[in-house]
């Protein structure tokens, strides 16, 4: 364990070293962030997940960086080129970019410029130039350097190859590096413009043909906008600073003197930043730029799928889901409160014919008798408006509340191979229904089934790193499942997959066990499974839960190894474990302190107090059934200054996405989130949040629809525009502003909306 990387990550999370030591030590031995910050509270100092996972990805980069340190000294020791000095200043580098700075002049490169020079024998000239005071006529010197033979024709072209030399140097060179480095972020520009010959296919691009912003303040979405922008061949993208500005920083670096060589020099300075050294930075730009829009895009659809995950769920209930059409008609499958198919069946209840409806109405009151329906859910596709009315219609008892349920992402699931094992025999039709059911009994076990960016919370995830944006969100994944508890004898192998220390493969087996022996008595029959051995059955036997067991504690998040505590807790209050579950006078008299031993503190014990307060308690919101507008049903039925409910699907950097009912979702602009000034709009909103919105603004031709959420918003035509300006959209002085921010339909159009982009 490297003693210095432990106490740089202390200082940088603002932990004690300990803590974070006692973290990487776990981490080592296999341990996942959910155990970690559940069950070794004692070790770590209690640490939540958001340190322990910042603490992981740290000691990460940290290994990363002591890799490519090896790769590089090795390669130096290879070449002979590997002195003390530089030794000790590669030994001394704590990030990759100084590491790569110092390693940047004995990097090995194509043949160059300077290279051709140095063949041709003009690297003394090159000296004797960069040296400034003992080179009174460089002409004079650059004479000896002509040769035919070598390709040095004349003077001019020996001054010119000696250039060439020092304006490699100049671009190798660190400080100069760091110092241009720091220019392109303070003072550089993101400028776009149109590719030629591009026009009219650019026009979904419009507000970005001649664009122009600082590096510095342009937000993650536009950055990612104008880089798909230039993928698809439609824009041009440079990112620079003023250049008067980059020579007058670096050129005192190197020009020391005054006369010609000095002036040689400085010609070699403006050489080497207009070809090699600006060009260089602007590469190192645009990859970190990426990065840093791809940091925020992220942490945007981490947030909006935890939201997601953690909706509040119906709960195990009887549900007819139905998955709403027009032609095709309506597909109803019917489950039981294990969310096991019954039957399926196709109505239409919009059909032109008097007696279909009827007989549709007929047929879902006979399911609903037949199998004791307890909640209707209703896929929130086509027709689902028109199919809530029919259904509400049809008076059925005020104990059923049918519920509009996202289906985003079912039609995905309903062709996936998972969706193929669990129902081989029935048809796309029917297996999207059935995710609609499950959805809404509990969401967070039927959406693992799906690739989170396939659901439609993210903003511009296809355009991010795919390795980034995969290990985030399997974070969120597994956060969330350890969080809720998973049902040991009812959930999928997809949920148990996420669960702390299985993964596929053991989810696999512990699947093929329950069917071939029965449900699970008790936590302690995991061991039975194959292939799951003790630190998987440690990682794992917290998180799952048995209900009705012969060990009351598996339905608990009580850890099989602090049973034994719980057990002397028993004895002394000379009852059962039951007991002390249920009587909460019982537990008040417990002195916590009488059982702490060095591996067991008070964090842990407090912990089971909570627990045997409320055995596996879901986290979770309570479910509140909710309900649209009634007469708003479509674009035509909307009128600015309407307040309406609707629920927030989608929160990205410029604003939230919310439903209202009418098969478009409208937009709140994050300058009509809230009447104070925010930055981030999930200050204010969250995924799956039911908010009153009022209507400002709709474009029946372009299906848009702008809604605000302040207290006196703007009506009418314009609203958007005449609200305040968004985060980052000032600009500072300096460049030119060019043309306005992209107003928040194009924002909208950008993503893509409606629909993940």
């Amino acid at each position: 364990m490297n003693e210095a990387h432990i106490l740089r990550i202390a200082g940088e999370l603002k932990v004690q070293p300990r803590q974070v030591t006692a973290t990487a030590r776990l981490f080592a031995e296999g341990a996942t962030v959910p155990f970690i910050a559940r069950y070794r509270k004692e070790a770590t100092g209690s640490l939540d997940e958001v340190a322990v996972t910042g603490i992981r990805e740290r000691l990460l980069s940290l290994a990363e960086l002591d890799q490519r340190r090896d790769s590089i000294l090795k390669s130096l020791a290879e070449r002979n080129l590997l002195t003390d000095e530089l030794k000790s200043s590669i030994a001394q580098s704590e990030t990759l970019t100084a590491l790569e700075d110092i390693y940047q002049p004995y990097r090995p490169k194509r043949r160059t410029r300077a290279t051709i020079a140095r063949e041709q024998g003009l690297e003394p000239l090159a000296d004797l130039l960069f040296n400034q005071q003992s080179v009174a006529d460089p002409e004079a010197e650059a004479r000896a350097y002509v040769s035919a033979e070598k390709g040095v024709a004349d003077v001019a072209g020996a001054l010119a190859g000696a250039r060439d030399i020092l304006a490699e140097r100049i671009s190798d060179d660190a400080q100069a590096r760091t110092s241009l480095r720091a220019l392109f972020w303070s003072r550089g520009v993101v400028k776009s413009k149109v590719a030629f010959g591009k026009e009219e296919e650019a026009a979904k691009f419009k507000d970005y043909l001649d664009w122009s912003e600082p590096l510095a303040r342009i937000p993650s979405h536009r950055m990612l906008a104008i880089r798909r922008g230039e993928t698809e061949g439609l824009l041009m993208m440079r990112i620079q600073p003023p250049e008067e500005e980059a020579l007058g920083l670096i050129e005192p670096l190197f020009v020391t003197g005054r006369g010609p060589a000095a002036e040689q020099v400085r010609l070699a300075v403006q050489d080497s930043y207009k070809r090699l050294l600006g060009q260089a930075i602007e590469v190192e730009m645009r990859i970190e730029s990426k990065k840093r829009a791809d940091v925020e895009a992220i942490r945007v659809f981490a947030e909006n799928l935890r939201e997601l995950l953690l909706s509040s769920p119906l709960g195990r209930k009887n549900v007819l889901a139905i998955d709403p059409g027009f032609r095709t008609g309506c597909k109803i499958v019917c489950l039981d409160r294990q969310g096991k198919l019954l039957h399926n069946d196709v109505i239409y209840p919009t059909a032109s014919s008097a007696g279909e409806a009827r007989e549709a109405g007929e047929a879902l009151r006979g399911m609903v008798a037949r199998f004791q329906v307890e909640a209707i859910a209703i896929g929130n596709g086509t027709a689902s408006r028109e199919t809530e009315m029919f259904v509400k219609a049809l008076k059925l008892p005020p104990s059923i509340p049918v519920v509009m349920v996202n289906e985003s992402g079912a039609s995905i699931y309903s062709a996936s191979d998972v969706a193929r094992e669990e129902f081989p025999n029935h048809d796309l039709t029917v297996r999207g229904s059935v995710s609609i059911g499950r959805r809404l009994m509990d969401p967070l076990a039927e959406l693992v089934k799906l690739d989170p960016k396939s659901i439609g919370v993210g903003q511009y995830q296809h355009d991010v790193d795919p390795f980034a944006l995969k290990r985030s969100l399997d974070d969120v994944v597994m956060s969330c499942v350890n969080g809720v508890g998973v049902e040991l004898n009812t959930a999928s192998k997809q949920l148990l997959a996420y669960v702390s220390g299985l993964g596929p493969a053991l989810a696999e087996n512990i699947v093929s066990y329950r069917n071939e022996n029965g449900p699970f008595k008790s936590r302690a029959e995991l061991k039975s499974v194959p292939r799951l051995g003790p630190k998987a059955f440690e990682q794992a036997a917290g998180f799952l839960r048995i209900r009705d067991g012969g060990q009351p504690l598996d339905a608990s998040a009580v850890h099989p190894e602090s049973y034994p505590i719980v057990d002397e807790m028993a004895r002394d209050m000379a009852c059962s474990v039951g007991d002390l579950m249920r009587d909460a006078g019982r537990r008040q008299k417990i002195p916590l302190a009488k059982y702490v031993t060095e591996t067991v503190g008070l964090p842990t014990l407090t912990d089971i107090m909570a627990e045997l307060a409320k055995p596996g308690r879901d986290p979770r919101r309570q479910f509140e059934v909710f309900a649209f507008q009634a007469g708003v049903e479509k674009m035509e039925d909307l009128k600015p200054g309407m307040k309406l409910p609707g629920i927030v699907t989608n929160v990205t950097a410029f604003g939230a996405f919310v439903d209202i009912g009418v098969h478009q979702d409208g937009l709140v602009h994050v300058s009509q989130l809230s009447d104070r000034f925010i930055k981030d709009p999930a200050e204010v909103v969250k995924v799956q949040q039911k908010v009153m919105v009022t209507l400002t603004e709709v474009d029946l031709p372009r299906k848009r629809i702008a809604l605000s959420m302040k207290a006196a918003p703007t009506i009418g035509p314009g609203a958007a525009a005449k609200t305040s300006p968004a985060p980052g959209r000032t600009r500072p002085p300096g460049p030119p502003a060019k043309p306005k921010a992209p107003d928040w339909f194009t924002e909208a159009l950008m993503r893509g909306r409606q629909g993940p982009s």
